[in-house]
């Protein structure tokens, strides 16, 4: 089985979806034979790099006086996940580098463990995760060669990929994420009880 991930590290409900999908995962069966691809699929691609109003503000914007209720109900279920999302921290910026580093990772089987030291880094701490040196940091927490990390930012490796992803989205039909795309089949929604996604997986024969 081919588990495509459409995620962006902006995406609080990419790190929640990620958790139930990792615990649907543990007990399947057939765990050692499902791949799990990673695909960028970027949120606020016009973001520079320099963060600006936090999360929690911009979601006030989008949603009035219905924000705090929503960012709450956020925050609560991610923590009933053991994820601690501070939205009043994160400061959404451009990530297609940190998209970059996750193909990178991905190369080296450490792309799962890139996109979890990414998300923790910025919805739970609140870094800039389109800021070089912090990126480089990372990919040597995750368990990359800091000088390869270096190569990758300071050209143009991986781009390609990161802007295909989008058109394998468009062809897949996938419209938001953090979205599933099970063995070529069309998309369905990360954010599902781990007993409804493992029902999914449980159903959807290995190739």
């Amino acid at each position: 089985m081919k588990i495509e991930i459409y995620a962006d590290v902006l995406c609080p409900w990419c790190y929640i979806g990620k958790r139930r999908l990792t615990a649907a995962l543990a007990t399947h069966p057939d765990r050692d034979d499902i791949e799990i691809v990673w695909r960028a699929y970027e949120l606020a691609p016009d973001e520079g790099r320099t963060p600006g109003p936090t999360a929690a503000e911009a979601m006030a914007g989008w949603w009035g006086e219905q924000a705090p209720a929503r960012i709450a109900r956020i925050r609560s279920l991610g923590a009933a996940e053991g994820l601690e999302l501070n939205l009043h921290l994160a400061r959404p910026v451009n990530t297609f580098d940190a998209h970059r580093l996750i193909k990178l990772a991905a190369g080296q089987g450490l792309g799962d463990q890139m996109m979890e030291r990414l998300l923790r880094a910025y919805h739970t701490e609140g870094l800039n995760v389109a800021d070089a040196q912090v990126l480089v940091r990372l990919g040597g927490e995750a368990g990359l060669d800091g000088d390869a990390v270096r190569a990758v930012l300071a050209g143009d490796d991986y781009a390609e990929q990161v802007r295909a992803d989008r058109r394998h989205a468009a062809a897949h039909g996938v419209t938001g994420v953090p979205s599933l795309v099970i063995d070529g089949r069309p998309p369905v929604s990360e954010v599902q009880s781990v007993a409804d996604l493992h029902r999914l997986l449980s159903h959807s024969p290995i190739g």
